[in-house]
């Protein structure tokens, strides 16, 4: 099944970010306790959702590159740790916010929802120093999906954990036993949760797209400048479909039309 482009996909994920939050702003009711700061909770919520979701689907990603050993899995694996981190930092950030405005402090330690979260945002951060601590491109590769895997299990654990303990403070969005929430609640996070998701979607398309065209044009360099040295493993910052190294050398033809000597195959 072919996908939608990427460009269809921002224009979706845009669609469904403006009318989540028009629903936000002029659908939502008000909440009876919080007031308008409970309106957070509508970009807070999906966020969450999915960072994590984003970190298992990067360790799906990894064990399809250590049964295949194509770079392309690692790429994607990579790429979705990565934005994931940052979807993460950002529930940080507005989770803070809505405590301070409903507790009267930005962070509650006795709090289980809260800190097994941070956990597991600290967990992953430590990705990309344990990645760069491996100058070889495929043990880096290789240890980077085991870790992906391990940390990638350590996510669905950790939140059945924190569902069966005692919540203090923190609310459970998606309990029945707690009354549950207003019919319009209900569709207003589903649509912003819709365009969270597409717009984690397109930003891990965009930035595989970016990296497969500056590997492209890496390769392009390599042929058209053969008396440059192709980037060595060790100085890409990040994981591409299509590297530098992986371009062919010129022949002797080749290097005749451009008026530069031939390999000589005795060296």
């Amino acid at each position: 099944m072919r996908l939608p482009s990427l460009r269809t996909t921002a224009i979706a994920s845009v669609v469904a970010l403006v009318a989540g939050f028009g629903l936000v702003f002029f659908y939502a009711p008000l909440d009876a306790d919080q007031g308008f700061i409970q309106k957070i909770f509508y970009l807070h919520v999906p966020l969450a959702v999915v960072a994590l979701a984003g970190f298992v689907v990067a360790a799906l990603f990894s064990v399809r590159h250590l049964r295949s050993g194509d770079p392309k899995w690692d790429a994607r694996s990579y790429v979705s740790i990565h934005l994931s981190i940052v979807f993460a930092a950002a529930v940080l950030v507005t989770g803070s916010i809505w405590a301070q405005a409903s507790w009267g402090r930005w962070w509650v330690w006795e709090e289980p929802t809260l800190v097994s979260f941070l956990i597991v945002f600290l967990l992953y951060a430590t990705y990309y120093p344990l990645r760069y601590a491996v100058e070889d491109r495929e043990r880096q590769a290789r240890y980077a999906s085991v870790f992906a895997i391990t940390a990638g299990a350590f996510v669905p654990m950790n939140f059945l954990a924190v569902r069966l303990a005692d919540s203090l403070l923190h609310p459970r969005v998606f309990a029945t036993a707690e009354g549950g929430m207003d019919p319009s609640m209900w569709l207003t996070l589903a649509v912003t949760f819709v365009g969270i998701a597409l717009l984690y979607v397109t930003l891990v398309r965009f930035e595989l797209a970016a990296k497969s065209a500056a590997a492209q044009l890496a390769r392009l360099r390599a042929i058209l400048e053969p008396s440059q040295a192709p980037y060595s493993r060790t100085e890409s910052v990040a994981p591409a479909t299509l590297t530098a190294t992986q371009a062919p050398e010129p022949d002797a033809a080749s290097r005749a039309e451009r008026g530069g000597p031939p390999t000589d195959p005795g060296r």
